[in-house]
């Protein structure tokens, strides 16, 4: 944890530097910024296997450090965090104090894997002071950057069509005002996962659908599926049509194609 906070100090400083330039140079009040953490902790004990396998993952797992040395990896006592030839992670125990009070951590969709807060600054934009808790997503961003600037999302680019703009400006709740709730989806190594309105629909990969009532049960306690099967029929069918139109890749599949490249890979 002392290497975890280490790193968010020197993140605090390089944003501070950011703001004190933009301040001296005037531009501040008219500078959206947008400021949010990754989604969930991590609860990845590192290596995932032994370490000889794990060091041969180059798609994970640089070969060694910039100046050349080898990597010491793992979450054991004599490696602490933090030196250039150290590779760890921070283990399941500081990640459930990270998420407290909600469910699970990054991969999984429940909200201890997609919920972060969102810090928005631009006075000049009149964005009012003060707390915002309508649900966003990370779909949302480019829609409200677009809103901000004034500039039209293009149809077409380099001679081809593009796909409809996702998500929907943020900028009319930071305002004051109020946007209508829509429909959100998440997919992640198979973790499923619906919100519209009050209800959340959620899986893990290759377990039932799991209904909450998210407006007052955000830790996902008391699962509802059986009391509103209609509910989950529903949003069900609304998630495999999303994950239809986006192109979602089976789980399934994307193992499959992992296990042909680490066959292929002479470091793997």
């Amino acid at each position: 944890m002392q290497a975890y906070a280490a790193q968010i100090d020197r993140m605090d400083r390089g944003i501070g530097r950011i703001v004190a330039a933009l301040a001296e140079a005037g531009a501040l009040e008219h500078t959206l910024f947008l400021f949010l953490s990754d989604n969930g902790a991590s609860a990845e004990a590192l290596p995932f296997e032994d370490v000889d396998s794990f060091r041969g993952r180059r798609s994970i797992v640089p070969p060694s450090t910039w100046a050349g040395a080898p990597l010491r990896i793992g979450n054991t006592p004599d490696i602490e965090p933090g030196p250039e030839d150290t590779y760890a992670s921070y283990g399941r125990a500081w990640a459930n104090l990270s998420n407290t009070p909600f469910r699970f951590y990054k991969r999984w969709v429940h909200e201890g894997g997609i919920s972060t807060p969102l810090i928005v600054h631009w006075p000049a934009g009149g964005i009012r002071p003060g707390v915002v808790d309508a649900p966003f997503q990370l779909t949302d961003v480019v829609p409200t950057v677009l809103a901000a600037t004034g500039v039209a999302y293009p149809t077409a680019y380099a001679g081809r069509d593009l796909l409809p703009l996702e998500g929907r400006s943020m900028l009319p709740a930071l305002r004051g005002g109020r946007v209508e709730r829509g429909t959100l989806y998440w997919e992640h190594i198979g973790n499923a996962a619906i919100r519209r309105g009050r209800w959340k629909l959620v899986r893990e990969h290759g377990l039932p659908w799991e209904l909450y009532d998210i407006d007052v049960d955000r830790a996902e306690l008391v699962d509802q599926a059986a009391h509103h099967p209609d509910v989950v029929a529903e949003l069900a069918a609304a998630w495999s049509a999303w994950a239809s139109r986006v192109g979602v890749i089976p789980w399934e599949r994307v193992q499959e194609i992992y296990r042909t490249e680490r066959k292929g890979d002479p470091a793997a």
